[in-house]
């Protein structure tokens, strides 16, 4: 079983969702996002660290309100850049030299199947680099100017998730070796353009980016139903555990 160190990346501004609160900080079922998706990964044997990233601003907010559950459960906390791909070559300096992958996962995608990060984690462990993605459903069109340009055709078209997985020393000497003038939407973008190949591990659109305020109702639904499908009951996470 291949050791995996797992970043959050969590800085991002939102522009997007709109109001006060950011993104990674809103609450489902009073439980903020980022939480969620910090205990996809903690309970596993094969994660020996995870590595969160926030924005400057909200580094010390973070560090003080969640300092109890952050010490007790090893959290990393580092504080991330002006976007994303900054954050993430921000954390992976600090990531431990006993993990073999390193695991990138989106703050705002609390919905992973936990099967979904079994065979993402183990295509990584074969091919050195392997992501999420789902497969495009609904017809695509380009726009310009407001109208249609072209319909492109969906075959062989996914759409990239998170958790995205990489060989340790692949993504660091990939994110070391950037251009100045280069912007990756993705990790696996950054990891691309080296040469090497980056397998997929077929999903679905339960794994939900929340990145409008209508997401949350819908991620929270999904949650639920993914409580209700567990084939067991598992014991309560720390940060549940923890009084918030």
């Amino acid at each position: 079983m291949a050791k995996v160190a797992v970043v959050i990346p969590a800085a991002g501004a939102g522009e997007r969702f709109g109001g006060k609160v950011k993104k990674p900080f809103a609450k489902i079922d009073d439980r903020p996002i980022f939480i969620r998706s910090i205990e996809l990964f903690i309970n596993r044997s094969d994660v020996v660290q995870v590595v969160l990233t926030v924005s400057p601003e909200d580094y010390d907010v973070v560090k003080e309100k969640y300092a109890a559950n952050l010490m007790f459960m090893g959290i990393k906390l580092v504080k991330g850049g002006a976007t994303r791909f900054e954050s993430v070559r921000a954390a992976l300096g600090h990531v431990d030299e006993a993990a073999e992958l390193v695991c990138i996962h989106d703050a705002v995608r609390p919905c992973v199947l936990e099967s979904w990060i079994d065979q993402v984690f183990k295509q990584a462990s074969k091919t050195g680099a392997a992501i999420l993605a789902a497969p495009l459903a609904g017809t695509v069109k380009r726009i310009k100017d407001g109208t249609i340009e072209k319909t492109v055709p969906r075959e062989g078209l996914y759409e990239a998730q998170t958790p995205q997985v990489f060989r340790r020393d692949l993504i660091i000497k990939a994110y070391a070796d950037v251009p100045a003038d280069f912007t990756p939407t993705d990790d696996a973008q950054v990891v691309e353009r080296t040469g090497q190949e980056v397998a997929i591990v077929s999903t679905d659109g339960r794994n939900l980016k929340i990145t409008a305020p209508g997401d949350m109702s819908l991620a929270g639904a999904i949650l639920k139903d993914i409580s209700r499908q567990a084939k067991k009951v598992k014991p309560r996470g720390p940060f549940e555990e923890a009084q918030w």
